[in-house]
């Protein structure tokens, strides 16, 4: 299955940079930490499942790398432009080895089958 992404050749020239530097900086943040760490894991204050994301790598004793972007209050657009660039809808966006593997009960699932250590293998 193919994500759905609107084609460029169906955005007016007009506007394509605008598109493509729209929250530049903090989607280049994230691709950076995720090209450094192996595990990366993007979150915001006052969401519990980022915490849980956290919390359930620490049990693992699995190292990783962690972003905050404000909260339910502020840089909501910069977490935005994360998730159009990823396509995750929620966060935490967990990223293991340069893919994302979706939030913290993605995570969790990966650590119970035991597929994480092999990933970080």
């Amino acid at each position: 299955m193919l994500r759905a992404i609107l084609d460029e050749a169906h955005i007016h020239p007009a506007i394509r940079e605008k598109i493509a530097t729209h929250q530049r900086a903090i989607v280049a943040q994230v691709q950076a930490a995720v090209a450094q760490h192996a595990v990366v894991v993007v979150g915001m204050g006052m969401n519990p499942f980022p915490k849980k994301a956290r919390r359930a790598l620490d049990a693992a004793g699995v190292a990783y790398q962690y972003l905050e972007y404000g909260n339910y209050f502020s840089r909501w657009r910069q977490r935005n432009a994360l998730k159009l660039w990823t396509g995750w809808p929620t966060l935490p966006m967990v990223f293991v080895r340069g893919t994302l593997i979706g939030g913290a009960a993605d995570l969790a699932r990966l650590i119970a089958s035991g597929e994480l250590k092999i990933m970080l293998a």
